[in-house]
């Protein structure tokens, strides 16, 4: 599981961002309301703050998965976690599968991950694009030229976006382009 990064809220002001202990940390005993987002999806978290502070961080998600105990070898092949699935496909596409080095599985496997490396740069974009509008929709949805500014974050528009969002609150407007920055880093060239 990867690391986390959340941010805490109170209104327009941002009270806290870091690991998920750092901000729970910083929020317990906190008696106003508080908006907690993860900035990885720009999802709010739900939290449950009952209880001492010991408590509240044990119900925290790891930041690392669980150690993976050694599994007694056997002979014969080794699983690595395949999963069998049917593929449907036309005779032509077959025939050609069953002429690859290594076969029709090596074959399709060598495609997917070529497409995945060939696609990691737009769906970094499109994960970008979703966590800071999920945000901005929670919580600049009222602000003045959001619906402009969402439009120019998924136009790849990053002055555009900078322009519109500059009479925002500074923690919002700070926070939303923060989370907006890989989109434009990773996207079409913006006329500035």
């Amino acid at each position: 599981m990867a690391d986390f990064h959340w941010t805490a809220f109170r209104g327009e002001n941002r009270i806290a961002s870091g690991s998920p202990a750092e901000v729970v940390t910083a929020i317990k005993g906190e008696h106003e309301s508080v908006l907690v987002f993860d900035d990885a999806t720009g999802k709010p978290v739900d939290l449950d703050l009952r209880g001492t502070l010991e408590n509240c961080l044990g119900r925290l998600p790891k930041d690392n998965a669980e150690p993976v105990e050694p599994v007694e070898r056997r002979p014969g092949r080794p699983k690595l976690g395949v999963v069998p699935r049917e593929v449907t496909l036309l005779p032509r596409h077959w025939e050609w599968l069953g002429q690859q080095p290594g076969g029709a599985s090596v074959a399709l496997r060598r495609l997917v991950d070529a497409a995945r490396a060939a696609s990691s740069s737009g769906d970094d974009r499109r994960r970008a694009q979703e966590a800071a509008d999920r945000f901005m929709r929670a919580l600049a949805g009222d602000q003045p030229g959001y619906e402009e500014a969402a439009r120019a974050l998924y136009a790849g528009q990053e002055g555009r976006f900078k322009e519109l969002t500059e009479s925002w609150p500074t923690d919002i407007r700070d926070h939303a382009r923060s989370l907006a920055r890989a989109a434009f880093e990773t996207g079409p060239a913006d006329a500035k």
